[in-house]
């Protein structure tokens, strides 16, 4: 598949789910009745805040030049020249498999919001530099 000058490059973006922001709005409207309660209970706001902002920050951005990672503070672009492989965390019973970049000086990228389950789109959108684990 090749692209045209007028078709945009091939691009991946994972995201934490949305509904994470649903379920902070949930726990401020729960904390209410604490926070309201005594002085600096207020703070307990501070937690909600945090996660929508996690939610909305933390992404992986996958294309044909480089592999873009953001953190909750700072981010890391890595061209694909300096990936060498994929690694698989497993996760738990309950969480889901996580995976890392190894880079060629040997250190470990985690990618956020990358689960074993999106192998093949990471694999399609970086031009044939990780192979694709289903095969096809």
């Amino acid at each position: 598949m090749s692209s045209t000058p007028d078709e945009p490059a091939p691009r991946a973006v994972f995201r934490p789910s949305s509904l994470q922001v649903l379920v902070a709005l949930a726990i401020a409207f729960c904390a209410t009745p604490v926070a309201l309660g005594a002085p600096l209970l207020f703070l307990l706001y501070l937690l909600p805040l945090g996660l929508i902002y996690w939610t909305l920050r933390v992404r992986t951005v996958v294309d044909a030049e480089a592999l873009t990672v953001r953190r909750l503070l700072g981010g890391r672009r890595v061209p694909w020249a300096e990936i060498s492989s994929l690694r698989l965390v497993r996760g738990s019973r309950h969480t889901s498999s996580r995976v890392s970049a190894v880079l060629t000086d040997g250190a470990e990228l985690p990618l956020p919001a990358v689960t074993v389950r999106d192998l093949p789109q990471l694999a399609a959108v970086s031009g044939g530099r990780l192979p694709d684990p289903a095969g096809e």
